[in-house]
């Protein structure tokens, strides 16, 4: 269908086009027989539509309103404090998880960098022990010596 009465086709089928506009736009009918088809086609199809819809229009009894304005007012009714501790148990559920996971995810990382630092004693740190009073033992001073021997640099 070109694009001429693309833009109108809705008009044309509903019946709103103005004189002027639905002559030009029956003028490009008479011509073009692909866009006469698919008009008529759609005619067809609005038809049918048209035909689905009841004479009648249900009215609604008075107490489906009462009972609509009643639904509304305890919607409104709910005091906002209270609502923060109301939470849904899937969203809670997933917030104790995310949290879970995000302590693992921290813990791991912390864990990983604290690795890199040695347990023992550097020499430096021997060394500067000697002036402790428990350096004066026997032991003291042999352990001193092998860490400062098994110490690589």
């Amino acid at each position: 269908m070109h694009a001429v009465l693309l833009d109108r086709l809705e008009e044309y089928l509903a019946g709103t086009l103005t004189p002027a506009a639905r002559q030009a736009f029956e003028t490009h009918l008479t011509h073009c027989e692909s866009c006469r088809e698919e008009v008529d086609s759609l005619k067809d199809i609005a038809g049918l539509f048209a035909s689905l819809r009841s004479d009648e229009t249900p009215t609604p009894s008075p107490a489906f309103y009462s009972k609509v304005m009643t639904q509304v007012e305890e919607s409104r009714r709910a005091p906002a404090f209270s609502g923060l501790f109301n939470l849904d148990v899937v969203f809670g559920r997933r917030l104790a998880y995310s949290c879970l996971l995000t302590i693992a995810v921290l813990g791991s990382f912390l864990f990983t960098r604290e690795t890199r630092f040695s347990s023992s004693l550097s020499p430096a740190a021997v060394m500067a022990q000697q002036n402790l009073p428990v350096f004066d033992s026997g032991t003291g001073r042999d352990n001193m010596l092998i860490t400062l021997t098994s110490y690589e640099q």
